[in-house]
């Protein structure tokens, strides 16, 4: 499902995207958010930078937490060139918390800490429909 505002200043674009819980699912969501910023006239540090930040918040909701998961980009219109990424899961996948693959510490645990170096402002919020993490982006 997509749903697009007009911009309008104090108001945002937004794009969401229901996330297959498969591993394929990161590289099919990059290929379509490309297509959407590439659509919002964003700078392109951004857009490079949004694409990390999807890649790594899809990748955690799909490696680590139980399906349905669900992907929300908001272009933020309120005077600054700014993105919102969120995706909500509907929690751990386990009841222990403990991831669903085996990690390998080489080449996991490093996702929320880029989120964080990019991200103007980023977090967690869990609610009763399950965990969302967010990140804002600025344009340098």
């Amino acid at each position: 499902m997509t749903a697009q505002l007009d911009p309008v200043v104090g108001e945002a674009v937004e794009h969401v995207c229901p996330l297959p819980h498969i591993p394929e699912a990161v590289s099919v969501v990059r290929r379509r958010v490309r297509t959407v910023l590439a659509g919002w006239n964003l700078t392109p540090d951004l857009a490079e930078d949004a694409l990390l930040v999807v890649s790594e918040l899809v990748t955690n909701a799909v490696v680590h937490a139980r399906p349905p998961a669900v992907l929300r980009l908001s272009r933020i219109v309120d005077g600054r060139d700014a993105l919102r990424v969120e995706v909500t899961d509907t929690g751990p996948a386990t009841a222990d918390g403990q991831p669903v693959v085996e990690r390998c510490t080489g080449e996991h645990g490093r996702g929320l800490g880029i989120v964080t170096a990019l991200a103007a402002e980023c977090g967690t919020r869990v609610h009763a429909g399950g965990t969302t993490r967010w990140a804002e982006l600025l344009a340098a």
